[in-house]
């Protein structure tokens, strides 16, 4: 048995995650259910370009971020509530149907306007409860002292959908157009369902300062309360927060316009990503054999912060081979970050808030943080790549010294 930074005993280590079966049929749903993800975007897309006009495509893309954003946290709350394993197979069952539904109706009709926005915005609500369901799940399959390892297998599982999922969806297209990429967008979810079933849940110990379930609000508030009480939650909600808004810009839309600044093309833009790729499915797959880092609350911010000086440089560099060489140091040092603090997040939190506080890391990442997509390309055509990959890599590294700032996060450890 140890003791965390906050005092409180953490259960030892057993059988390596990457060995346990209960842990591998987790990992098997959800990379299967990510892959069914990068499947379904890959056919709304192309649906929707068939259908509409460029405005239209952006239209039913981004509609889905709209309930996600406002009912994530909400998805928190109803897992503490209901358990984490019953929102998401309700999530995926709720998945597997609409899009099987969906495939069913391009069958028999064309894809229209109105029919592709409501499956987004049904996908935007489960969305919203399934990704908090999911990241407060890995501390119910196996020991806290596995969590880090977890994390990395979490992380290949990441990747390998990334590089799969849309030459699948794109394969799928090509041969039977949106119906067929819809439907194996749904048969992959379905996938998913009987090994969530068949999970085996650790009974987790009470948290003895609960406060009753009230209404949900009560319970929404709760856990804000218990993030900002907390020596070790707050801050790492900031380190979250601050270093993913400088993160996901220029990883995401400021590459391509630096491939467009720089005239790489298509393909230098695809070996900077595949490099960045490369880096941060190497940290996952450290992290998923070593199973603990010594130091864990250092070592994410120290590698935060050289990750932001990685994502600083990328755009000062004249060719394709040095840029995906930073792009290699970034997935490293920016993945092992992420993965720290993730382990961190859920080894530290009590677990009656387990929901709740993976909403709430969940909002910054996957919607707050997009919301610097339309500033980034506005910054982009008025200053260029230079000065605005500067700024977010100023950014991250605010992140990471907010973080150093705490001494109890400098000195948190993982439990062995």
């Amino acid at each position: 048995m140890t003791v965390t930074d906050t005092g409180t005993p953490a259960r030892t280590a057993g059988r390596p995650a990457h060995r346990d079966a209960n842990v591998l049929r987790w990992l098997g749903a959800y990379t299967a259910s990510m892959i069914g993800d990068s499947v379904y975007y890959m056919a709304l897309a192309w649906a929707a370009a068939r259908t509409g006009g460029d405005t239209q495509t952006g239209v039913v893309l981004a509609v889905g971020s709209i309930p996600r954003a406002v009912l994530m946290l909400g998805g928190g709350v109803l897992a503490d509530r209901i358990g984490p394993r019953r929102v998401v197979i309700g999530s995926d069952t709720a998945r597997c149907l609409v899009v099987l539904g969906l495939a069913g109706a391009l069958l028999i009709t064309s894809p229209a306007l109105w029919m592709l926005i409501a499956v987004a915005l049904v996908f935007g609500v489960v969305d919203a409860l399934f990704l908090p369901a999911v990241g407060a799940l890995p501390p119910r399959v196996t020991e806290s002292g596995q969590l880090a390892r977890v994390q990395g297998m979490r992380g290949l599982a990441t990747r390998l959908a990334n590089v799969v999922g849309a030459p699948l969806g794109g394969v799928a297209v090509a041969l039977g157009g949106p119906t067929l990429a819809f439907a194996a967008a749904g048969l992959l979810f379905a996938v998913s369902l009987p090994l969530l079933l068949s999970l085996r849940i650790r009974p987790l110990p009470e948290q003895d300062g609960a406060e009753p379930s009230g209404t949900a609000w009560h319970d929404l508030a709760d856990g804000l309360r218990h993030i900002r009480r907390h020596p070790l939650l707050g801050p790492l909600m900031i380190v979250v927060a601050v270093s993913e808004l400088g993160f996901v810009g220029p990883l995401n839309l400021g590459l391509i316009l630096l491939a467009e600044e720089r005239h790489w093309g298509a393909s230098g833009m695809g070996w900077i990503i595949a490099a960045f790729g490369t880096g941060a499915g190497a940290t996952a797959l450290l992290l998923a054999v070593r199973g603990r880092v010594p130091r864990a609350g250092l070592v994410m911010c120290l590698a935060v912060l050289v990750g932001a000086v990685a994502i600083g440089t990328l755009a000062q560099l004249p060719s394709v081979a040095l840029a995906a060489a930073a792009a290699v140091c970034v997935g490293l040092f920016a993945g092992l970050g992420g993965s720290l603090c993730g382990a961190l997040i859920q080894t530290v939190t009590e677990p009656a808030y387990l929901g709740r506080v993976t909403s709430v890391s969940t909002l910054f990442t996957h919607a707050i943080a997009p919301l610097s997509y339309p500033v980034t390309g506005a910054a982009v055509a008025v200053w260029g790549t230079g000065p605005v990959f500067a700024t977010s890599a100023a950014l991250c590294a605010a992140g990471a010294l907010t973080g150093l700032a705490f001494t109890r996060l400098r000195r948190a450890e993982l439990p062995r």
